[in-house]
């Protein structure tokens, strides 16, 4: 045990009473036992705070930052500035993951020297619906090239941080963006960048709560659209450092303001409605250029390119991508 290097696992609170304790439990419970649990209160309004402070009392190894509300990237952003450990795991209050998940994330990054290591996600449900695994079957070990390849095309790698774990150093100097929605988009890649390998395994270690209240259980709202800028941000990275890869970051934006497009005249009215659409079609004609690679994505853009709008609507009658 006492080999062991230190694990730092951020956890950011905010108004997840009913949760938390399960959640903390599933950490204080691994089977690595070298863990600095830093649950960072985010100024939640209800019970919250007073949780954390009791799991300090129980376990030394919990640690506790109280702080005014800044939101989900502020409280991460705070819990690694004051992170110790060589290596670094995300935890979702409401989640909760397998006894074995943070050794066996361990394991899987030295066994294969690599600087980022991911298990597999279940997603569960209050309701009781069966739980459905979000991450592909299979193991792989990812060159630079490959992972990167891999996040923008959502395959071997999802965006969440939350069930990864990372070497602190490959990190520590990428911020959380402060005030936006799906920050995982504008990290994520910047983190994959940084990695000389990346390994995979399928076992579904991390169990992803679907809950109402949580940012993703919200409808659709126009701050969901930060993803268009993430993603733009993404073209730019790719375009200095892996420019064979500019076309299908350039197409998975395509692909998306199409999706967003779909969404918005789905989901919302009025004047938002107006600002939103609008926001999406200034970024889709700086990018509708895109040449696509196989042609189900060709006959999809070139009906977008004529009609971006009319597009839209023909997806959501035919249920396509919605």
């Amino acid at each position: 045990m006492e080999n062991q290097p230190l694990i730092s696992v951020i956890v950011p609170v905010y108004k997840v009473e009913p949760y938390m304790d399960r959640c903390v439990r599933s950490i204080v419970n691994q089977t690595y036992r070298n863990l600095e649990i830093i649950l960072v209160d985010d100024g939640s309004p209800d019970n919250c705070p007073a949780m954390c402070d009791a799991w300090a009392e129980k376990d030394s190894r919990v640690k506790v930052i109280h702080k005014e509300n800044g939101g989900l990237s502020d409280a991460r952003n705070a819990g690694l500035a004051a992170a110790a450990g060589e290596y670094i795991g995300f935890l979702d209050s409401d989640d909760w993951v397998s006894p074995d998940m943070y050794r066996l994330l361990y394991e899987n990054l030295t066994e294969h020297d690599s600087d980022i290591s991911a298990c597999g996600v279940e997603m569960v449900w209050e309701d009781g619906t069966p739980p459905r695994l979000l991450t592909k079957r299979g193991c792989c070990v990812l060159d630079r090239e490959e992972a990167m390849r891999a996040v923008i095309e959502e395959s071997w790698l999802k965006q969440p941080v939350w069930y990864k774990l990372y070497k602190r150093e490959l990190i520590q100097e990428i911020p959380f963006p402060v005030g936006k929605y799906h920050e995982d988009v504008f990290w994520t890649y910047q983190a994959v960048g940084n990695a000389r390998k990346v390994s995979v395994f399928d076992m579904p270690c991390y169990h992803y709560t679907q809950r109402s209240g949580s940012i993703m259980g919200e409808g659709y709202s126009i701050k969901r659209l930060d993803s268009l800028e993430a993603k733009m941000l993404r073209i730019q990275y790719v375009q200095e450092r892996y420019p064979s890869m500019v076309v299908d970051a350039k197409c998975d934006l395509c692909f998306f303001c199409i999706w967003s497009e779909q969404k918005v005249l789905r989901c919302m009215q009025g004047a938002e409605k107006q600002l939103a659409l609008a926001k999406i079609h200034q970024v889709w004609w700086q990018i509708r250029d895109a040449e696509p690679r196989s042609l189900k994505e060709r006959v999809w853009l070139t009906l977008a390119r004529i009609s971006f709008h009319g597009t839209a609507h023909l997806r959501n009658l035919f249920h396509i991508g919605v």
